[in-house]
């Protein structure tokens, strides 16, 4: 099979894996989600208050249609809490994590359709994607899509906690060394903030 490559990258909560699983069912495309890889990780380094360059080489990552599993245990639900979503910014601009978790979601992807959506898959990841997508929101419609998915699970949380939260992942994703976030030259760009999903997609 010949290698097609869709990425979608955005801040925190613009709706890209929303709108990337949507895109992968419709076209028949591999969906990787690369921010549950890393919060992977980050997770690990929440229960294991590890060193984390010498855990990423005893660490077995494995997704498997919308399940992530760590070291063999499914964490779907776990990576998706707010303890979470607090670390995984610092855990992903450290450079090992990133170097491993960029090779391993290149690996996954040869010769293979694949939509990713993250941070920097159409700079860094895949800079010679066939499909770039960069996808934005406003902070308060990121805080109020991410305020629903924890009420939905839920988890507490308030506006105001959230919007700080993605305000401040927004500034370490971005000014970062490695591979911070940012529009590639030929991404085209998508307001979600008005828009709805089928609208998107």
């Amino acid at each position: 099979m010949e290698e097609f490559i869709v990425t979608v990258d955005g801040p925190a909560g613009s709706g890209k894996s929303t709108i990337a699983k949507i895109v992968a069912s419709k076209y028949g495309l591999t969906y990787l989600d690369t921010g549950a890889m890393y919060r992977m990780i980050a997770l690990y380094a929440l229960e294991n208050n590890v060193n984390l360059e010498a855990m990423l080489e005893n660490t077995k990552l494995d997704i498997v249609g919308n399940k992530f599993f760590l070291n063999g245990k499914d964490v779907s639900e776990e990576i998706r809490t707010p303890e979470v979503s607090g670390i995984v910014s610092p855990v992903a601009a450290i450079k090992a994590v990133r170097v491993k978790l960029v090779e391993l979601q290149r690996e996954i992807s040869k010769g293979k359709k694949t939509i990713l959506d993250g941070r920097d898959i159409g700079t860094v990841v895949f800079p010679n994607a066939q499909v770039k997508i960069f996808l934005v929101a406003s902070p308060e419609e990121r805080a109020r899509r991410r305020l629903n998915e924890y009420k939905e699970k839920g988890i507490e949380a308030d506006f105001e906690s959230v919007i700080t939260s993605i305000k401040e992942r927004d500034h370490i994703d971005s000014t970062r060394k490695e591979s911070p976030l940012m529009k590639a030259d030929d991404a085209v760009e998508i307001d979600s903030s008005v828009m709805t999903i089928e609208e998107v997609v």
